[in-house]
């Protein structure tokens, strides 16, 4: 209506006698804003001549003078000092001065502040002029109003919203629910004695350090409205042994392997190489997939035992897991609880399922998260998922582990190294005395120190396994004792703690030589929404502590969160606690168990053991805000940002799911729907 006022008052005329053209789009066809790159629902301005297309907070944003969605490209270099780096090996106080990324990042970005920027400037009456080429415009024009859907649909569709909710007595009421909620008792402390709740925080003064943890086969009727009370207060949601409810396809990764395999000959080729991280250096490796697969199953090792961590890299690619693994596929999706929200076709609280059969539609998954891990924290080179935080919300399911034991003795090695980690921290990052290791012969691994660089590259040896150091021939993964010594201790009492479930329903503690035998697969930390503000503090001021690509320190931070750089130990989880008084919620993803985060919950993951989980992205009715709060928090990043797009199209499909609505609730209504409209 804004937008109507100053066309308005740019053409002369009352905002009642405007008439915007309709703009010529396809069904399948996504239309994004040329300076943010935010998907456009309705009103925008687009060039006549080029087709240049403006969202109106931009052109909001212009008329202000303080135009923000299109910021500059940052490139943060992170350069590859070969691979004895990676381990702290040969290393002075007098390379890290010459070569420390903080150095080379702050000439870089003086260059980058001084960079002229074409001069685009809204004219004096409101009107917009295209922008100059350098800007993706032609500077040619002028931009018109324009609208997606028929003038004045989206304000009549609040009109009629409005009345639907009058009359049905819809309106929002501050729910006293908590006798709607079992975990709690008559006056609101949370019931120790629940068997369907974990503890997986030791706030204090808090009534969320527990989590809602029912069991799939005891859900029943009803349940639905326990899960939306702590859904609706953005708390995480486990539900264990929801593979009782499949019906029973193995997704063992060589049965997955076979299963793909005999798709992709069938229909698509061979695939046999598949892209993966390796997770000491964060860059791609191209391994053969059933060289991957074995080790997943029986470990892999590199220089001096220290564990050789992969990551599978979308397989297969996620918009086509329906295709490639079709009975995978319905086995996860048959097995996922409380549809209403899960199910990506019709169901009825999934807001995603609302956009139109025709229209182009966001990739929701099915995906799969194939990865190896070991209990230690490594702190270097683990199996992690860094904090982020995802567009929507999410359900992931543990639906395969592995247990990959580090033998006894190559524990000692691994610690050794740890040491070397910690050395090297200490000069780069804390500004300590020189340490160099006096030991070290050039490159002891015996390969080349660019043989790690950043980009597509060949594990070398045959049939893609990397020759192991001759100290290290062999397996690493046998041995009962892998839990002790080595720093395992700290690691085993902290999961120890989230074996159980609290007081008088409480499981008993996992014993430390015994972590090996318990179903758990993947360490969360989720956190909680009104904590966000806190995090990203802290790690605006401790980011220099972290380490990325090829190890090297973290130089720059663009947004703490999005940026997907951080993740933070034991170690910085205390500090975290100790200087801003949060934590996040903590708890072991056990085999069969599906985790639900909200959307806006920062979270990272750790695997304990080699892991399969399968994830699928939802949008309720209940995080919906928050799902466009990341929308605008995106459309502030550079351009060249890894989460800058908005592929998730949220303000589009929420008006999509509010015009359905309101012809589901009033049928005998005139008003058109949005595929209408």
């Amino acid at each position: 209506m804004k937008e109507l006022v100053m066309e308005g008052k740019i053409q002369g005329l009352s905002p009642t006698e405007i008439q915007p053209q309709k703009a010529e789009s396809l069904a399948d066809e996504r239309v994004y804003c040329d300076n943010c790159r935010t998907s456009i629902v309705d009103f925008h301005r687009s060039c006549p001549n080029c087709n240049y297309d403006l969202c109106l907070i931009c052109c909001r944003e212009l008329r202000d003078g303080h135009l923000q969605g299109g910021t500059e490209e940052l490139i943060i270099e992170y350069p590859d000092r070969g691979l004895d780096y990676l381990h702290g090996i040969k290393y002075s106080a007098k390379s890290s001065k010459t070569d420390r990324l903080l150095d080379y990042t702050t000439e870089r970005d003086s260059k980058v502040q001084k960079k002229s920027v074409p001069d685009w400037k809204a004219n004096g009456n409101g009107s917009i002029p295209c922008p100059p080429i350098d800007l993706g415009g032609c500077g040619n024009s002028l931009l018109e109003l324009k609208c997606m859907f028929t003038e004045n649909w989206v304000a009549e569709l609040v009109i009629k919203a409005e009345e639907i909710v009058k009359a049905h007595n819809l309106e929002d009421t501050s729910e006293s629910s908590v006798q709607m909620c079992n975990c709690c008792n008559s006056v609101g402390d949370i019931n120790l004695s629940n068997s369907q709740l974990r503890k997986a925080a030791s706030r204090e003064d808090s009534s969320d350090n527990y989590l809602y943890n029912p069991t799939a086969k005891d859900i029943q009727h009803g349940d639905l409205k326990h899960f939306q009370w702590h859904w609706a207060r953005g708390q995480p949601v486990l539900v264990s042994n929801v593979l009782e409810n499949a019906l029973g396809l193995s997704w063992e990764p060589m049965v997955m392997w076979r299963a793909f395999r005999q798709i992709t000959n069938t229909k698509h080729g061979q695939h046999l190489n598949v892209k993966a991280i390796d997770c000491l250096d964060w860059c791609e490796v191209v391994i053969n997939i059933h060289q991957f697969f074995k080790g997943y199953t029986d470990g892999r090792s590199e220089y001096k035992s220290w564990p050789h961590i992969l990551k599978l890299k979308d397989w297969p690619p996620s918009n086509l897991f329906e295709e490639r693994l079709p009975r995978h596929n319905v086995e996860f999706l048959g097995c996922l609880p409380f549809k209403e929200y899960t199910n990506p076709r019709c169901g009825t609280l999934n807001i995603a399922t609302k956009l139109p059969k025709e229209s182009l539609k966001p990739d929701m998954g099915p995906k799969t998260y194939i990865a190896y891990g070991v209990a230690q924290e490594l702190g270097r080179g683990d199996s992690v998922t860094k904090l982020h935080c995802d567009m929507s919300d999410a359900v992931n399911v543990l639906t395969h582990t592995a247990d990959v034991k580090l033998k006894p003795e190559n524990l000692a090695s691994i610690e050794e190294l740890k040491q070397k980690h910690k050395a090297q921290d200490e000069i780069e990052i804390f500004g300590a005395s020189e340490v160099v290791d006096e030991n070290s012969n050039g490159n002891s691994c015996g390969k080349p120190a660019n043989d790690r660089q950043c980009g597509d590259k060949y594990l070398d040896g045959d049939d893609g396994i990397i020759p192991q150091d001759s100290q290290t021939s062999g397996s690493m993964l046998d041995g009962p004792d892998f839990l002790q010594g080595s720093g395992l201790e700290e690691a085993s009492e902290e999961i120890a703690d989230l074996g159980k479930s609290g007081e008088g329903g409480e499981q008993s503690e996992i014993p430390e030589n015994e972590l090996e035998l318990a179903d758990g697969g993947a360490l969360w930390d989720i956190f909680r929404r009104q904590d966000v503000a806190k995090l990203q503090d802290y790690l605006n001021k401790h980011f220099r502590e972290f380490r990325h690509i090829h190890c090297s320190p973290v130089s720059q931070v663009i947004h703490p969160i999005h940026d997907q750089i951080f993740y933070l130990t034991l170690e910085h989880k205390a500090k975290l606690k100790q200087e801003y008084g949060i934590e996040p919620w903590t708890f072991v993803q056990k085999l069969g168990e599906a985790v639900f985060i909200p959307a806006g919950c920062p979270h990272q993951v750790r695997n304990l053991k080699s892991c399969i989980k399968v994830a699928l992205d939802f949008v309720s009715p209940e995080n919906v805000s928050d799902c466009m709060r990341l929308t605008e928090e995106f459309r502030l990043l550079p351009r060249n940002h890894r989460a800058k797009e908005d592929k998730l199209e949220v303000m589009k499909m929420t008006l999509h799911a509010a015009s359905q609505a309101a012809k589901d609730l009033d049928p005998n209504s005139d008003s058109k729907t949005a595929d209408e409209a």
